[in-house]
């Protein structure tokens, strides 16, 4: 494995751990805060009060931050499935502090996930490195990448101007949806930041470039967006759910757009990108089997609840019938 790809290996393995810990803080942080005022799905900002909310931001923001200089040194193509040990984290997290139980399937799509992450791993490409914030400028500013931007933008615009006030509250794709549009474009911004960092740092200035600065501000609105959107799907659905759907949708709308904007795969034979497809569909796998368990225990949680306060409505029916005057 090249040396580059090595740094990014540890980094994005490093972000995985704190950002599948940071949704279990934010979700009991979120949980505290919704006991007394107005829940984050209903446009409350109670949880910006509470302690362990923003421990959980301060553990994304480390996460984050780790995963940003991962895509300095590797492709997004390698990066991104990564992400799905954040997936691994979060449920087992969240079996023992949420009490969001995770069985038998649930861990073998656990297991698939790390298969899936090991395959990727090895068959990733070399990262061809731009000398500049201008070359990558005129990657982003190529006609498939602006056709890809626009369809973007205009999904999402329909999503919150439509879906949102619709379906929102019930439709978990609709809140994810926003988050992994939004999420492709910032970690295009990002590894554009980071390049030019990088490039500075070796002594190549790029801090005098506009294009610098303009993904700056795309990456901030973006990452902006993602927080918003992010906390009301974690507030309203199941975390264990949230988790493995963000990964699917952010991840394959990820490696689309770096496909298009950075071209990952070319000069790769169709044997290593067909081995990276397979393994990103078995990492696609496990996620959807884990996703499947938890809505399966969640319906049935729900069916057992419904079961007990049926009982127990009939029992207080039957007391009231025998402490009746009529009898």
């Amino acid at each position: 494995m090249e040396s580059d790809n090595g740094k990014g290996l540890i980094l994005a393995v490093a972000s995985s751990v704190f950002i599948g810990s940071s949704f279990i803080l934010k979700k009991k942080g979120l949980k505290r805060a919704g006991a007394i005022g107005t829940r984050a799905g209903y446009g409350g900002y109670t949880y910006l009060l509470e302690p362990l909310w923003w421990a959980g931001m301060i553990t994304m923001i480390v996460g984050e931050a780790a995963n940003f200089v991962a895509y300095i040194y590797a492709p997004a193509v390698l990066v991104t499935p990564l992400g799905a040990l954040s997936i691994i984290i979060s449920a087992v997290l969240a079996h023992f502090l949420l009490k969001e139980k995770l069985k038998k399937m649930g861990v073998l799509g656990c297991v698939s996930c790390i298969v899936g992450s090991v395959v990727i791993v090895i068959h990733a490409p070399k990262e061809q490195t731009p000398n500049s914030v201008e070359e990558i400028w005129n990657l982003a500013t190529q006609p498939a990448f602006l056709i890809y931007v626009a369809i973007t933008m205009s999904i999402v615009l329909a999503l919150i101007l439509h879906f949102e006030p619709l379906c929102g509250q019930t439709n978990i794709l609709v809140y994810i949806g926003i988050c992994s549009l939004m999420g492709a474009l910032t970690v295009m911004s990002i590894k554009a930041i980071g390049i030019a960092i990088k490039l500075t740092m070796e002594g190549v200035s790029q801090i005098g470039y506009p294009q610098t600065w303009l993904f700056v501000m795309v990456a901030a609105t973006c990452v902006v967006t993602q927080l918003i959107y992010l906390n009301k799907a974690l507030d309203t659905f199941n975390a264990a759910i949230v988790s493995p759907v963000y990964y699917v949708m952010f991840t394959t709308l990820t490696i689309v757009a770096s496909a298009i904007m950075f071209k990952d795969w070319s000069g790769q034979d169709a044997a290593s990108v067909a081995s990276e497809l397979c393994g990103f569909i078995t990492v696609l796998t496990g996620t959807m089997i884990l996703h499947g368990t938890r809505e399966e225990e969640q319906q049935a949680s729900s069916e057992q609840v419904r079961w007990h306060e049926s009982r127990k409505s009939m029992n207080e029916e039957h007391l009231i019938s025998l402490y009746s005057p009529e009898y």
